[in-house]
């Protein structure tokens, strides 16, 4: 069962309100990070349980104000071994979202807690 394992994913809200990409756009980057990172660690224990019971993922969904806490994001990800993926669209070279590969919600909400839902 996935019932203690959340993946957290972070997109950019500038793009939506600055730079007026389309809504569909903006979802499709989450897709592909999520895509991207279940790929990179298919064959992590977590990744295997939270896909064990595809009917009850849960996914947190939070905005980045910018491309540069979009970047430390990551970079903070990196530097304490928490398995992600940060998004570029192609051929536009824009980092776009970031992914974490599914943990348990107290062994990463930390990296995550300043920012706020996606609205």
């Amino acid at each position: 069962m996935s019932g203690n394992l959340v993946q957290y994913v972070v997109v950019r809200k500038d793009l939506v309100k600055a730079l007026k990409w389309p809504t569909g756009a903006l979802i499709a980057q989450g897709c592909h990070a999520c895509t991207a990172v279940m790929h990179l660690f298919y064959q992590d224990a977590n990744t295997q349980q939270y896909l064990a019971d595809l009917d009850r993922m849960h996914k947190v969904v939070l905005e980045a104000p910018d491309e540069e806490s979009l970047r430390k994001l990551a970079n903070k990800l990196s530097e304490e071994n928490i398995d992600h993926k940060l998004w570029i669209e192609q051929p536009e070279d824009i980092p776009t979202c970031v992914a974490a590969k599914p943990y348990k919600k107290e062994d990463v909400q930390q990296y995550f807690k300043d920012f706020k839902l996606f609205r």
